[in-house]
């Protein structure tokens, strides 16, 4: 198992020196995601001061950008950083594409599908000089002429990995990716009865097995010295499992553990504006189902114990930030772990 980081950082200029203080730590890879800044930019900061770590989006948001867009970000990546670039792409639910980013919507898994597929034959088209020849119902891309094609590569064999809760996408990602985001909001039981058989189910589609797409996922932990810290560290915690609790996005993950009526109170509590109360509803065996709880000196252990065999990447929930001197020895005690 391999142990990554997310980073978020707010200046592009700090972008290199925090990458390489994530590699000198000895971790895996590194992950950026799309929230209050550009999630591509990072990582051409990160390429340059790295040589070993993997180097990826969890996630870039795929529809508002054209395949073609994202097509040639990654091409980018992929060859500057020599191949260790990973394209992690999410669908994001629809008041977000049609009311932030003002992009149609449509039903995400088969246009999703249909993103994938152009992408790959676009690189397939600036690598081997074959026409281009994609047309499906949500997109369609019929001209290449070589003044807009990149130079053949080396790396043109971009892994492409998505996120998803459900049935549909895991499917999805059996079938075409090389891995999948497993969001935070998860239990062990969700990922052996529902993740892991639907990724099974799509890779047999694709003559595949579940070992060619790479399980990944910033779980949910609650660390700190002693009880008392712990007791304290965790209200943050619960307050995010109540937030995913309280969307429907994520009702499946209730549905399995019978948790539906707290959902149905969490999302009372969201239209009445009560989120400060919201945490008093996860209970602590709930906590314990969804997050991992331990001291800060066994936690990256108990990690290892719970997701040996479920998970090929893990990461922390929170991001990495170098300097942080209450955080150090938790990262340390990661990467010896993990290594």
């Amino acid at each position: 198992m391999q142990f990554d980081v997310t980073i978020f950082p707010k200046d592009l200029n700090t972008a290199g020196d925090v990458a390489r203080q994530v590699e000198n730590y000895g971790f895996s890879g590194l992950w950026t995601a799309e929230t209050s800044h550009n999630p591509f930019l990072p990582l051409t900061h990160a390429a340059i001061a790295t040589q070993r770590i993997n180097l990826g989006t969890a996630i870039a948001v795929a529809f508002p950008r054209s395949p073609m867009v994202t097509a040639g970000i990654a091409w980018d990546l992929a060859e500057q950083s020599k191949g260790r670039f990973i394209l992690g792409l999410g669908t994001q639910i629809k008041p977000h594409i049609t009311k932030r980013f003002s992009t149609e919507w449509s039903a995400p898994v088969p246009r999703l599908r249909e993103y994938i597929e152009s992408m790959r034959a676009i690189w397939n088209t600036w690598q081997k000089g074959e026409p281009l020849r994609y047309t499906g119902e949500h997109y369609r891309f019929t001209l290449m002429t070589p003044f807009f094609a990149p130079d053949p590569m080396p790396y043109f064999d971009i892994p492409i990995y998505i996120a998803g809760v459900n049935e549909r996408l895991c499917r999805l990602a059996g079938e075409l990716c090389q891995g999948f985001h497993v969001h935070p909001f998860h239990t062990v039981r969700y990922l052996k009865e529902l993740i892991i058989p639907n990724i099974e189910a799509g890779a047999k589609r694709s003559t595949r097995s579940r070992k060619d797409v790479k399980l990944t996922c910033a779980i949910f932990v609650v660390t700190g010295k002693n009880a008392e810290e712990i007791g304290n560290n965790a209200i943050a915690t619960k307050s995010q499992i109540a937030f995913y609790a309280s969307t429907p996005s994520y009702s499946s993950v209730l549905e399995m553990h019978g948790w539906q009526d707290l959902g149905e109170r969490l999302g009372k509590m969201t239209r009445e504006g009560r989120w400060s109360e919201m945490w008093q509803e996860i209970s602590d065996d709930m906590l314990n189902e969804v997050a991992v709880v331990a001291p800060a000196d066994e936690l990256a252990q108990k990690v290892k114990e719970r997701y040996t065999g479920l998970l090929d990447r893990i990461g922390y929930y929170f991001p990495f930030v170098p300097g942080e001197s209450d955080k150090q020895a938790m990262w340390e005690s990661a990467a010896k772990t993990f290594s």
